[in-house]
């Protein structure tokens, strides 16, 4: 296992996206270049660098385009400067996405969570119209996308949650929305007989961004930790890129679901009692743990692949290093405690 932490003169970016063997032997048998849709947000961009970074060890010459708004150009240039090429287009603009270069191999991250609230009409667009139009360009690709175990209805805590035979549920703006999403990519795929995944992910975490950054967060400041969603699943990023890269072969008509998450479930409180334990500072609680929450099995997923390679107290043991570092982070707290289903 690597350190807790990137090594010197190592980005963190860089860091999350060091391809394990697998997936450099995975690209090996791909064919085509890739286009990572949505590659300026946090899971797009260690996708877009693992793939490079697997195609230089295993030799092949394979483009990786980066697609987004750009609106950050600073993140346009550091993808480039890894060897990425970018692609401007506002994927809710069927004429630019008409304009995307053609690619055997596609990862779809273009969503919206944070704001659901707020504007949950841009949630609808971004997680249905969007897909829609995207879907219908793209029928020839491999498609890999991204949806979350939101998608769900609650299980309960006492067992293995939902599978991915579990009928899906609409929950609240968001989660509806997400349901959207993968009943738009069903039917063109369906009309067109593309090869597609739905990649149901639940909770992935980073240094600088997931529930354990929140936890720990709390837990450093003395604030309230609500265990109400008393238990979760958790992932590290670089394990769940990983598992999406190799989960291309199997891209099938109809979608093929994979829920990708942690072996087992972990409770808040647990989580939140270890960082205190690094901190030496005692947790303070509000709420009684319900009965149920979003929970997902991940049996087929590690059958096939493998449990994650990254343990919890590895990941715990990461976070709080570099929380006691007062490290950035993406200032995005995940409302992994929110049960509505509204972000």
């Amino acid at each position: 296992m690597e350190p807790v932490c990137p090594e010197e003169n190592e980005s963190i970016d860089q860091w999350l996206a060091r391809p394990p063997q697998s997936v450099v032997e995975a690209v090996k048998y791909h064919s085509g270049d890739y286009l990572v849709l949505g590659v300026g947000g946090k899971m797009g961009t260690t996708l877009a660098l693992m793939l490079r970074q697997a195609l230089d060890a295993a030799q092949r010459s394979a483009r990786v385009i980066g697609v987004s708004r750009f609106s950050r150009p600073e993140v346009r240039a550091a993808l480039e400067a890894e060897g990425i090429v970018t692609h401007a287009c506002d994927l809710a603009d069927p004429v630019q996405v008409a304009q995307l270069p053609p690619a055997a191999n596609i990862f779809f991250l273009a969503g919206q969570k944070f704001g659901t609230s707020d504007a949950p009409e841009a949630t609808w667009l971004q997680n249905t119209i969007v897909p829609g139009i995207v879907a219908r360009h793209c029928t020839a690709a491999r498609t890999v996308v991204f949806s979350t175990g939101c998608v769900y209805p609650f299980a309960a805590v006492d067992g293995p949650g939902c599978d991915e035979s579990t009928p899906l549920a609409c929950q609240g703006e968001y989660a509806s929305s997400c349901v959207g999403r993968e009943r738009v990519f069903t039917y063109y795929a369906q009309q067109h007989a593309t090869p597609v995944s739905f990649f149901r992910l639940n909770y992935a975490c980073e240094l600088r961004y997931g529930v354990l950054v929140d936890i720990a967060k709390r837990v450093r400041s003395g604030d309230p930790i609500d265990l109400t969603t008393g238990w979760v699943n958790l992932i590290w990023q670089t394990d769940a890129v990983a598992v999406a890269i190799r989960s291309l072969e199997l891209a099938a008509t109809p979608p093929v679901p994979l829920n990708v998450t942690s072996k087992d479930k972990f409770a808040v409180r647990d989580i939140a009692a270890a960082f205190g334990r690094i901190f030496q500072r005692e947790p303070v609680f509000v709420g009684t743990p319900a009965p149920t929450a979003w929970l997902s099995d991940a049996h087929a997923c590690t059958s096939r692949y493998g449990a994650p390679a990254h343990d919890l107290d590895w990941m715990i043991a990461a976070v709080a290093d570099y929380v006691q570092r007062d490290g950035s982070t993406l200032n995005k707290p995940t409302h992994f405690e929110t049960r509505d289903g509204n972000f």
